[in-house]
């Protein structure tokens, strides 16, 4: 009853300046990703108001090209939102039926795991295949609304300070599945520092 978001939200991508012309200004569309490590599963990737973090996360992947940040206007429509207790109770339906698949095919559930000496789960293959497994439950059955975005909230990084729970890279990832979500793109601009913020 409550997983449609009735709010307009700001998302930030972050590509290469070709990526963005190519968006921008020859009007085509992102690409979804379809890692199997793609933590809230396979979509368009946004953080949720933070052009910062897009920018970040661009220039550490966009090495041999220069970086940008496409700024979107997104619906969320029905929202798989994981910051919603109720949620949880959804991801653990996809878990168990995910885990009985696996059981009856005689196959290893997949694993979240680190990348070297890094502590934050970056590779989340089972977190993947549990919300894809959702989409898949969803789509066969008859009655069922397929989730338009999933949502979610990604803890990482260091401590901001000595015995901090917060982390110095946490953010807000949204996914989107349906790409009518997106009401519009646009160039973010640079805040004109004479006037203050709002």
């Amino acid at each position: 009853m409550y997983h449609h978001s009735p709010n307009l939200v700001l998302g930030f991508h972050g590509c290469t300046k070709k990526v963005f012309k190519k968006i921008l200004f020859h009007h085509e569309e992102l690409e979804f990703s379809n890692n199997s490590y793609d933590w809230l599963g396979n979509g368009i990737y946004f953080w949720e108001n933070s052009y910062d973090r897009a920018m970040d996360w661009a220039k550490g992947h966009c090495k041999d090209e220069e970086p940008a940040v496409i700024g979107t206007v997104l619906d969320l429509g029905f929202c798989l939102d994981l910051m919603d207790y109720a949620s949880m109770q959804v991801l653990k339906n996809g878990y168990d039926l995910l885990k009985e698949e696996s059981r009856i095919f005689n196959t290893e559930l997949p694993v979240n795991r680190n990348i070297g000496k890094n502590t934050d789960l970056l590779i989340r293959e089972l977190d993947c295949a549990v919300i894809e497994r959702i989409h898949l439950y969803n789509h066969m059955v008859d009655g069922n609304d397929e989730y338009d975005s999933v949502r979610g909230a990604f803890i990482e990084g260091k401590p901001v300070y000595p015995g901090s729970g917060f982390r110095d890279r946490t953010h807000i990832q949204i996914c989107v599945r349906n790409p009518n979500c997106i009401k519009g793109y646009f160039a973010p601009k640079i805040e004109n520092e004479n006037y203050s913020s709002v």
